[in-house]
């Protein structure tokens, strides 16, 4: 049987959001772990996909929250580093439609440290694909570090990269400049619009698409909100609506999109190498189930993706 874990690297984030206080001269803070790797990682593991989690864990009152949840949630954090620097966090504000603005309070914090010994003894004999992304593959020391174990994981595993452009802690340049190499690494580049708009201004998702082919990345989703989806295999494309749902906000819904569509093909064992098997109806069936997945996350209060047994729930009254 072919290996069906899923290996995901990257950040957690402690995601504080602003909450009234009953004095004029205080600020209440509700925080709950995040980072957009970290909620993949808890998505897939939620919905029944064997989760492995590569992190520097710190030791600090955040950094037990996020091994607390994630393991809750079932994912595997056997290589997880124990860091010694403090955790990232992110301060965010809601807006009336349940966007989120941040603050990042971030330097020299554990996530972005990694070292190549830290990397090294990873086995992946039992990963079918490894995803990263967001700021731990910009941000240096460890970005270079992570690109080259993607080149080293590339030989027998699906990559997966989400940019997640974070323009407050890093320049949208940065990324630029790095882009044509992560095509040349993934075989599925997942965006939002709004990381189009800052990586390419002004170009329309199919030009973009053709661009991130031409570097050599083989499928490329882009979700666009309530608009729906926008995906490109090889530049063979169709877009795909959104699914309804009360929208309580939007934290870490990208991500259980991400999740939603690694877990559908992995499940259908087109996971484990360049995408050769995968056609376009895979696809599209991939990002619906991902749509139902992202839909559920945007019902409830913060990255706080669903289990396997609500999405089933969900479908039994129609949703799927």
């Amino acid at each position: 049987m072919s290996p069906r874990q899923i290996t995901v690297l990257g950040e957690c984030v402690a995601d504080a959001f602003t909450e009234p206080s009953n004095a004029s001269n205080e600020l209440a803070l509700r925080v709950l772990p995040g980072g957009g790797p970290a909620n993949t990682a808890v998505a897939l593991a939620r919905l029944g996909t064997p989760a492995r989690f590569l992190a520097r864990l710190s030791g600090d009152v955040f950094g037990r929250l996020f091994r607390a949840h994630l393991e809750a949630s079932g994912v595997d954090l056997s290589c997880a580093v124990a860091a010694g620097e403090p955790s990232t966090l992110a301060v965010a504000e809601l807006d009336a439609h349940g966007q989120a603005a941040y603050s990042f309070h971030a330097q020299n914090t554990a996530d972005w440290q990694w070292s190549p010994g830290e990397l090294a003894r990873v086995d992946l004999s039992e990963t079918a694909c490894v995803h990263t992304g967001s700021l731990a593959l910009v941000r240096e020391p460890g970005g270079a570090v992570i690109e080259e174990f993607l080149a080293a994981a590339s030989r027998q595993a699906t990559i997966g990269i989400d940019p997640n452009v974070r323009p407050l802690l890093e320049r949208p340049e940065a990324y630029r400049d790095r882009l044509t190499r992560w095509c040349g690494l993934a075989d599925i580049l997942r965006l939002s619009e709004d990381d189009l708009e800052l990586l390419l201004p002004g170009t329309p998702p199919e030009q973009a698409c053709d661009t991130w082919h031409a570097a050599g990345v083989r499928l490329v989703v882009i979700t666009l909100g309530a608009e729906g989806a926008l995906a490109s295999l090889e530049g063979e494309r169709l877009r795909l609506p959104a699914v309804a749902t009360r929208v309580v906000d939007t934290v870490g819904a990208g991500d259980s999109f991400t999740a939603g569509l690694l877990h559908h093909l992995g499940n259908h064992g087109l996971l484990g190498g360049r995408l050769a098997g995968v056609g376009i109806e895979d696809v599209a069936e991939a990002c619906r189930f991902a749509a139902h997945v992202a839909a559920l996350t945007c019902s409830v209060p913060g990255p706080n993706p669903p289990w396997r047994s609500q999405l089933e729930q969900f479908a039994a009254v129609g949703g799927v």
